[in-house]
């Protein structure tokens, strides 16, 4: 499990000449690093005016941020298995009809399942933003940098994830599938923004 690696040895994973962990789980590890600093900040003993009402808008984008950053975790090796099967599907033989057909279909399979993981670290990326809207105005405001890493993180993790998706959703072939997904992933990109 890539998550399960030493800072140093990720990195030295992500530098590799391997293709995996690739761009899809550098993103959802940006995303899950930005939602981290914002639960830093949503947890210092000060707040903004340091009211009840700061701890408790605080306390609530917490929770929901530790829901966000588990997620988007998870999609870090998810991104990967996601690549590794699309790599597999293509490896499928294809000589007589029967073969092309079910590696056809299993290329289908796979690059949807690539084009899922990375749809939902944009929504997820997404949620977060809106969590720090919430941390940015009840958050001590000594610590508005480190909100500021946080949101510059999240949103390039959902555009990671947004190229993510673009690539893979070029070999997919239901049109109603890909037209959904296009017409999301627009609205969470210009909803980032």
């Amino acid at each position: 499990m890539l998550t399960d690696r030493t800072v140093g040895d990720l990195l030295t994973a992500f530098a590799s000449s391997d293709p995996t962990p690739g761009g899809g789980s550098a993103a959802a590890l940006a995303s899950a690093v930005g939602a981290s600093l914002l639960m830093m900040v949503a947890s210092l003993p000060k707040t903004r005016t340091n009211s009840d009402e700061d701890r408790a808008a605080l306390a609530d984008a917490s929770a929901s941020l530790a829901a966000v950053r588990e997620r988007l975790t998870e999609a870090i090796d998810a991104d990967t298995a996601a690549y590794d099967q699309v790599v597999a599907a293509y490896r499928l033989p294809k000589a007589a009809d029967e073969e092309k057909a079910a590696r056809t279909a299993a290329i289908q399979a796979a690059l949807r399942a690539a084009t899922d993981v990375p749809l939902r670290v944009m929504r997820w990326s997404a949620q977060a933003l809106e969590a720090a809207k919430r941390v940015d105005a009840h958050g001590h405001a000594a610590a508005a940098s480190d909100v500021g890493v946080a949101i510059a993180l999240l949103r390039a993790g959902l555009e990671g994830a947004r190229l993510n998706v673009a690539a893979n959703l070029g070999g997919i072939r239901d049109e109603k599938y890909t037209r959904d997904v296009s017409d999301e992933v627009d609205r969470l990109a210009a909803g980032a923004r």
